[in-house]
């Protein structure tokens, strides 16, 4: 975490500091993609978004990572463990230093009880969360498309809604939610998509039983194909109709980024680019994800974020010249385009996703989804504008309660790539 995004955010204690850098780092380290689209994002409400990420990140760690042979009762201890200190961070606040069995305070439960109490976000989100990581450590299918779904609103839906109060939204945030939910549970499939090897080699397949059945795939078919390197066009149909079914949870989500805080939709929208730009990969690399890992282009995902970061400066001197003011009608960044995707630049483009808990595609196996709009189509929801709301800026709570939230419910995930 850099100094001027800390002292942006008000975080001046020493341990609170350090803590929020661990987050960031990991964030660096594991989460490419939404780490470079974190940088669009206002200086003050980064930490928060590293904090919300890392915590994610570290618990996704203790499932995958803590080690090939760690018995699975180990992951289980170190996951409970963890969830108490979440629990206690949660319940006394960042300032009561949440310690582990050792007696340290573990960094990432300070920094993200921190920014649960700062931004007033449901605390049932990261129960939930931690209910899908114990998941992963007992159920290793899917028997159908309702099945996982309901597995990843803990593991990929409640991270978007825990994003929301810090990106801030123009309309009542209940309005947003399940835009929100949809990006985060389309981040994820794409993740999914992408690691099938991987996650086979972890002993799970996310890909629902039925979906692999429909095209006369199965579990051992995958596995067959894993070991022996060969392709089977069974499977390669199972594939397509994965991305084909992640193509529309992105055309779910994509009408709610017309429903953040103008300042917070470049970043968003970049990751929806990058994300989907993975689809494209994925699909142009002939659904071969059994085999080798599809790659955007790192010039395709420069070219992302500096269009983001147009459309970011564009955002701020809009800000500025109505005195910081909500945006209710916010322009894009070049010859009055609409700032929801448009017809211009690279946003228009395809792009990529993020680590559990990105983008574009036509229909057929083409690209991904296309910048905030339907994938493939080139067509851009006209989300209607709200008129009259005050919007919920993504400010840190301090005296009127964000759009539809109480200040009650502070008695309250991807991850990420």
């Amino acid at each position: 975490m850099t100094a001027r995004e800390l002292g942006a955010a008000g975080i001046t204690d020493p341990a609170l500091r350090a803590a929020y850098r661990e987050c960031r780092r990991l964030n660096a380290r594991h989460g490419k993609t939404y780490f470079l689209a974190t940088r669009l994002l206002p200086v003050e409400r980064r930490p928060a978004v590293h904090a919300l990420y890392g915590f994610a990140r570290w618990a996704d760690d203790i499932v995958d990572d803590l080690g090939q042979d760690t018995p699975a009762a180990e992951r289980a201890l170190a996951l409970a463990r963890l969830r108490d200190e979440l629990l206690a961070g949660l319940r006394d606040g960042a300032g009561a230093a949440p310690r582990s069995p050792a007696g340290d305070a573990e960094p990432v439960v300070r920094a993200l009880a921190h920014t649960a109490e700062r931004y007033a976000i449901d605390h049932r989100h990261f129960a939930d969360f931690m209910d899908s990581m114990r998941a992963d450590l007992e159920v290793t299918d899917y028997p159908d498309y309702a099945a996982l779904r309901g597995y990843m609103h803990g593991s990929a839906a409640v991270i978007g809604l825990q994003m929301l109060p810090v990106l801030g939204t123009v309309v009542p945030r209940e309005e947003a939610e399940p835009h929100a939910a949809a990006l985060g549970v389309a981040f994820q499939l794409t993740n999914f998509l992408r690691d099938v090897g991987e996650d086979l080699d972890r002993g799970r397949v996310y890909l629902p039983a039925d979906l692999l059945a429909a095209h006369g795939a199965d579990r051992d078919l995958l596995a067959w194909s894993r070991a022996t390197g060969r392709r089977d066009p069974r499977i390669t149909a199972a594939l397509r109709a994965a991305a084909e079914l992640t193509r529309g949870v992105y055309r779910e989500a994509a009408p709610g980024i017309a429903m953040l805080d103008p300042v917070s939709r470049p970043c968003i929208r970049t990751a929806f680019v990058l994300y989907g730009s993975i689809l494209k990969a994925v699909a142009d690399d002939g659904y071969a994800v059994l085999h080798r890992r599809a790659v955007v282009p790192r010039r395709q995902r420069a070219v992302v974020a500096l269009d983001g970061l147009a459309r970011l400066t564009a955002a701020r001197l809009r800000a500025h010249g109505r005195g910081g003011r909500g945006d209710q009608d916010d322009r894009g960044s070049r010859g009055g385009q609409d700032d929801r995707g448009g017809h211009g630049g690279p946003g228009a483009g395809r792009p990529s996703a993020g680590a559990r808990p990105s983008g574009p595609a036509p229909t057929g196996g083409g690209a991904g989804p296309t910048a905030a709009g339907d994938p493939g189509t080139g067509h851009h929801p006209a989300a209607a504008r709200p008129t009259g709301e005050r919007p919920d800026t993504g400010r840190p709570v301090t005296g009127r309660p964000p759009h539809g939230r109480s200040r009650t419910v502070r008695s309250r995930r991807d991850l990420a790539a």
